[in-house]
């Protein structure tokens, strides 16, 4: 178990899931696919994510006053999150994705972030005392960016490192990567950040670098089935996925950076936390949702130890 307590920033979401045989182009609509409710939204998701994974969490977020709010602070306490800091608005609606998922696994997102959008640099600010005594922080871009950065600050400040997952993608000031201590974008937020389109581990290589260069300490570029792409201090070199059999790759970006957040708060070397991660988010696209599809911490374990028996 994590010694000290992973800190979460972030997103709740309420999924909803239709499941199709291919994902409709503009303008078509498709009959069929099964309808599925789930607990979502990246902030939340991450927060599962390490919880099953093994560590301590504490989410700070935003939900409205709302049947989808109470069922995703219902959810947050069952997997043992502290929601202490979990605020409630009295205008605004919990957040709602609409979430279209392909036979293959693919699939199309559209959010209405609702109360996310009003988790404000002041809220943050309450939970103080808990950057205090954190070993991690972890923020997405689902609230505002003021909210990020000054969480960021919060973090530096008490000497916690920063791990951002820069999604949805969009443009970053350096000013907050220059607080980032590990930043996880995939292979589309990369190329938005660097303007180099990621199709090889060459060219994954050079927008780390680009990136770097700007201040974050290291980058972990995500690449789907094929791994990480790690750039830090004396380590640039890829770190293998696992081949499964993909149903829905909801939130496996999520359940990476919140296991990899985990592997980094026990302390294990750079490349470990990575293959750890890689495992949960392997795990994580064989089921659909996005929070029930989190792995729990034996099942990442056996799953490695499989791997290494292969």
């Amino acid at each position: 178990m994590a010694r000290k307590p992973i800190l979460v920033v972030g997103s709740s979401n309420t999924d909803m899931i239709i499941k199709l045989d291919r994902l409709p182009r503009p303008g078509e609509t498709l009959l069929g696919g099964e309808f599925i409710t789930a607990a979502g939204g990246k902030g939340a998701n991450q927060a599962v994510g390490a919880a099953r994974a093994g560590g301590r969490v504490t989410l700070i977020a935003r939900v409205g006053r709302d049947m989808f709010g109470e069922q995703a602070v219902a959810g947050l306490v069952r997997d043992g999150i502290n929601v202490d800091y979990v605020f409630r608005d009295k205008t605004s609606p919990s957040g709602v994705a609409l979430i279209f998922v392909a036979k293959d696994g693919e699939n199309i997102i559209a959010v209405a972030s609702g109360a996310n959008g009003r988790l404000t640099p002041a809220e943050v600010k309450k939970a103080k005392s808990v950057f205090s005594d954190a070993s991690v922080l972890i923020m997405q871009l689902e609230t505002p960016l003021a909210t990020v950065q000054a969480a960021a600050e919060l973090a530096t400040r008490a000497g916690v490192p920063v791990i951002l997952n820069p999604a949805p993608a969009r443009r970053l000031p350096d000013q907050l990567l220059d607080r980032v201590s590990i930043l996880t974008p995939n292979e589309s937020e990369a190329e938005l950040l660097t303007g180099i389109k990621v199709n090889s581990d060459a060219a994954a290589a050079r927008a780390a670098d680009k990136l770097r260069a700007r201040g974050v300490q290291t980058v972990i570029l995500t690449l789907g089935a094929r791994g990480a792409f790690v750039a830090g201090d004396g380590c640039r070199q890829r770190v293998p996925g696992f081949k499964i059999k993909a149903v829905d790759t909801t939130a496996a970006g999520d359940i990476f950076n919140g296991a990899l957040a985990v592997a980094l708060a026990e302390e294990r070397p750079l490349l470990s936390a990575v293959r750890f991660a890689n495992a949960a988010a392997a795990l994580s696209v064989t089921r659909l949702g996005a929070q029930p599809s989190a792995p729990m911490r034996d099942e990442i374990e056996q799953f490695l130890k499989a791997q290494w028996h292969e």
